[in-house]
């Protein structure tokens, strides 16, 4: 490694380039939005807007979705459309309405968690997933770490921690996991499946938004199916699935749905049914002609991981080329993150990158309350730079990383 003169005078000439870059969200660049324009030529004044049950989708009703897109949102995450309930744009809104209800009115027949006596307790796999946490922590519920390894969460301390009645939930992203790209195995789903938790409202909130999201075909992560685990198990309630298409197609006027047992599907379009009489079903209309079936939709999906794979490989190369000694970082094979493990200085590299005009997520996102304990999470976000920026953000990001080394040694 060069010497910290040399690697502040590099520095200063990042500065002063006046840069405006940023790899702080997963955002869709511009070619993947692109993708999907066509869709917007699938419908007309002159289209027939019925769906395939002859319902006219310019009107009122069919609170839960149309058939045929119950069909090919179940089809992304391997579900029968009977299990499936199409909401809006939002998979992170369901999950905030999932959430907000429980604590308010109950699940199925339990004690709102507002009227507890003591307060609600959420396990939450780090790192993780900033949107997450954030839900749980504006309902004020005290959030534990569970650590994450290759095999996915520490299903032994998943086990342990259920046994305390007032743990109600556990966030999971359980195909190419926000932020390393973590795929649980088939042992860790299946332990899922078979949780008895003490609490019978606990549920696991199974946030499957990368289920077709691969970066490879030749190296696509498998994942078991959760519902048919837990049907098997004995415990058809326990779960919450969702999805979306919100990197699919587009992420601000996709379509996001949730899939769960009879029970809890039918209380959730019982509470559903008070703050609407149905979603954007026109929307739903266009998506299904445009992907027609889950073949089209995993088309689409080759051309997002042409656009994607050059910038994960660009980043992994440079990663590689910079910091073999200094730093470890994941290699996913499908998702939007990769996950830079630092030696404890984080949070003086994300400034030191932002003085240099380089925007990354806050340190500590990955983690509960912002509180990385090893200060050592970055995550990146390769998708929406083009690739010449792309290189230049890894770059300095590399070269922070080095400044902050020497200077922390």
């Amino acid at each position: 490694m060069e010497d910290l003169e040399t690697l502040l005078k590099q520095y200063k000439h990042y500065q002063d380039l006046h840069l405006d870059l940023n790899m702080a969200r997963g955002k869709p660049c511009k070619e993947q939005l692109d993708l999907s324009m066509p869709m917007m030529d699938v419908l007309n004044s002159q289209a027939d807007l019925n769906c395939e049950d002859g319902i006219d989708c310019r009107n009122y009703g069919t609170l839960g979705g149309i058939s045929e897109c119950k069909k090919l949102l179940g089809d992304i995450i391997e579900v029968d459309p009977s299990k499936i309930i199409i909401f809006g744009n939002s998979s992170l809104n369901i999950m905030f309405e999932c959430v907000s209800q429980a604590y308010t009115h109950g699940i199925l027949g339990s004690t709102p968690w507002c009227k507890l006596d003591k307060p609600v307790k959420w396990l939450c796999p780090v790192p993780g997933y900033d949107r997450h946490f954030a839900i749980t922590e504006y309902f004020g519920i005290e959030m534990i770490n569970i650590p994450m390894d290759e095999n996915g969460p520490d299903m032994d301390l998943v086990e342990e921690y259920v046994k305390d009645p007032y743990v109600k939930g556990i966030w999971c992203i359980p195909k190419y996991s926000n932020p390393d790209g973590t795929t649980y195995s088939e042992a860790t789903v299946k332990r899922f499946a078979a949780l008895k938790p003490e609490a019978k409202d606990f549920r696991i909130y199974w946030d499957n938004a990368y289920s077709v999201h691969h970066l490879y075909r030749d190296k696509e992560d498998f994942l078991l199916e959760i519902l048919e685990q837990c049907e098997k198990a004995g415990n058809p309630d326990i779960v919450y699935k969702f999805t979306s298409t919100s990197k699919i197609s587009f992420p601000g006027s996709g379509i996001a749905a949730i899939a769960s047992s009879p029970n809890n599907c039918a209380e959730i379009k019982r509470w559903m049914g008070y703050s609407t009489i149905g979603y954007d079903k026109v929307n739903q209309l266009r998506h299904v002609r445009f992907f027609k079936d889950l073949d089209g939709i995993k088309a689409q999906m080759r051309k997002h991981a042409e656009v994607l794979r050059p910038k994960f490989e660009a980043v992994e190369s440079i990663l590689e080329e910079e910091l073999s000694d200094l730093a470890t970082w994941s290699k996913p094979n499908g998702g939007y993150f990769i996950a830079l493990k630092t030696k404890g200085i984080a949070s003086k590299v994300i400034a030191r990158c932002k003085d240099c005009g380089l925007i990354l997520t806050e340190a500590g996102c990955a983690y509960p309350y912002h509180k990385d304990p090893e200060d050592s999470l970055i995550r990146i976000a390769p998708s929406y730079p083009s690739l010449e920026e792309l290189e230049l953000a890894s770059r300095i990001l590399c070269l922070s990383v080095k400044i902050e080394t020497l200077l922390n040694k």
